[in-house]
């Protein structure tokens, strides 16, 4: 799979998803807006939280989405596979599967953005 390719067709999809309940989409936007901009976590600890519930929920297009800003956002591979551990260790042999998916989004996204 490539990640980038995946990316761009989420973003496809859900602005034709958006076109069809702009109303839904506008109150679901809202909603992570206050969740990103409240609180006392950071951006950053927020989307690795983001990227384990991904990775649990087999999400491959939640996957692409919140490594696309862990990257941007300037996460390390380290602190990446802190969350991976932890995602393994909560879903255990499927959540493993998943962050395999997860890390190899990462060193294609990060490849491109370096």
């Amino acid at each position: 799979m490539n990640w980038t390719d995946k990316l761009s067709d989420t973003r496809d999809q859900l602005r034709a998803l958006n076109k069809t309940v702009p109303d839904t989409a506008r109150a679901f936007g809202a909603l992570g807006k206050a969740v990103k901009d409240s609180g006392t976590l950071e951006f950053k600890t927020k989307e690795f939280v983001a990227l384990g519930i991904a990775i649990a929920t087999k999400c491959d297009a939640c996957i692409a989405i919140h490594v696309e800003k862990l990257v941007k956002c300037g996460a390390t591979r380290e602190e990446l596979g802190d969350v991976l551990a932890m995602s393994i260790q909560m879903g255990g042999g499927p959540s493993m599967m998943y962050a395999a998916k997860a890390l190899e989004c990462y060193d294609e996204m990060s490849a491109q953005a370096g």
